[in-house]
């Protein structure tokens, strides 16, 4: 094989490029021939004359930045200001709640959510183990986990048994697939994308929440010496009808009584390319939450240490000029405001989308938040080739087709759904 002599075994078995950035560039290279295209692909968000959408009280912060703060390293946790402003984009204000609950808090940057869904993987399981993911979810969550030495398995997206009082919970299959790994491991983490599911746009809600987290509870109590990890990936929250719903959703629990077991640790990957639209300065953060103090110290030392043997510091400029932001009242609003008329743009087409699939009789996925819808199909490859041949340009995943609604024109929703139409038929 090619490169045997100079590449290891991992790096051999790495083949192919990026699906989603491979149908982007069908969609450019048809646009550029002159075609009526539609852009289903790209996993940003697009104003509808199709520029790139930017919250330009984010870009005037960061323009109004001292020298300093462009070229300095941060303090390898990250500036002390962005660690605390990421625990609360995490949780919102359910933050003092949990806090006043008991519970402690740990926070580290990373360069974007990318960066902290590798700190989990590379501390929080041992080599060799498995994550629990949904059967549909980020195709680069795999290449984080294979380059960190673990596998994975998955509960399906959606109950199978027509369970309607927590429809978007498969809970019989994520209890199963719990129960079988205790068997197996020391440790249990699961990567769950919620609110603004990417590929489908699914939010659990609160029902699936709470059955969710109440699974979750459970397991950790009967196997009290498996630890037990649940990452939540927060990465289009602040989109979302319920942005801090996780928190509430456990603040509630220990309202009513949950009993929260010590081998038991939630995490949230927090990222700020989508809620402050600034994909480029590579900004996120792993926060954590424990009753005990002595675990989240020794985090903060761990992931700090993580992050220093792997990309050093992460990127400064961005985790001052948002925390500057935001610890403005007026900053923050202005923030917000944009961030509110984003958010509405995606509702907006959305709704265009499900009512034009409606029409035109696509059984699309439940979707809700954030930036994509879903079609599930047998063949996804096929269905996205028979859009092709209509100018509309969507990705085909494991198990579907994802059609970006960050990206498409408000007024090309009944253009997709006749697209995907024909292909089905």
């Amino acid at each position: 094989m090619v490169g045997e002599q100079v590449l290891n075994t991992s790096a051999i078995a790495k083949q192919g490029s990026d699906t989603i950035f491979t149908w982007w560039a069908r969609y450019q290279k048809a646009k550029a021939a002159g075609a009526d295209a539609v852009n289903g692909t790209i996993g940003a968000l697009l104003e509808d004359d199709g520029s790139l959408a930017i919250n330009e009280v984010v870009v005037a912060a960061v323009r109004a930045a001292p020298d300093v703060e462009i070229s300095a390293y941060a303090p390898l946790a990250g500036l002390p200001s962005f660690l605390d402003l990421s625990i609360t984009l995490a949780m919102g204000q359910t933050r003092w709640d949990l806090h006043n609950a008991g519970f402690h808090f740990s926070s580290t940057a990373t360069p974007g959510g990318s960066g902290a869904l590798y700190l989990a993987a590379n501390n929080l399981l041992e080599r060799g183990q498995t994550v629990l993911l949904r059967d549909r979810h980020w195709g680069p969550y795999e290449g984080f986990l294979t380059n960190n030495g673990l596998d994975w398995t998955t509960w399906p997206l959606l109950a199978q048994d027509g369970n309607q009082d927590h429809p978007y919970f498969a809970r019989p299959e994520f209890e199963t697939q719990l129960a079988n790994l205790a068997t197996k491991q020391d440790k249990i983490m699961v990567w769950l994308n919620d609110p603004a599911h990417n590929p489908t746009g699914l939010s659990m809600g609160p029902k699936g929440r709470a059955a969710c987290l109440e699974s979750f509870v459970d397991s950790a109590l009967v196997n009290e010496k498996v630890g037990h990890t649940l990452l939540i990936d927060s990465a289009y929250s602040l989109y979302a009808a319920e942005p801090h719903g996780w928190p509430e959703t456990i603040f509630e629990a220990l309202e009513n009584g949950m009993l929260w077991p010590e081998n038991l640790m939630i995490c949230f990957s927090v990222s700020l390319s989508k809620s402050h639209t600034i994909y480029g300065l590579r900004t996120g953060a792993l926060v954590c939450l424990h009753p005990q103090e002595q675990v989240t110290e020794r985090l903060n030392t761990v992931l700090s240490v993580t992050g220093r043997q792997t990309w050093s510091a992460a990127p400064r400029i961005a985790q001052y000029c948002v925390s500057e932001m935001h610890a403005s009242e007026e900053g923050g609003a202005a923030w917000a405001e944009e961030r509110d008329r984003l958010k509405d743009l995606l509702d907006q087409r959305r709704k265009n989308l499900i009512e034009a699939c409606a029409r035109h009789d696509v059984p699309l996925n439940p979707t809700m938040d954030g930036f994509f819808a879903w079609l599930e199909a047998d063949d996804p490859v096929a269905v996205a080739e028979a859009c092709a041949q209509e100018n509309v340009f969507l990705v085909p995943l494991s198990g579907g087709v994802r059609i970006g609604l960050c990206a498409v024109n408000c007024n090309q929703m009944d253009q997709v759904a006749s697209a995907l139409a024909k292909a089905i038929r």
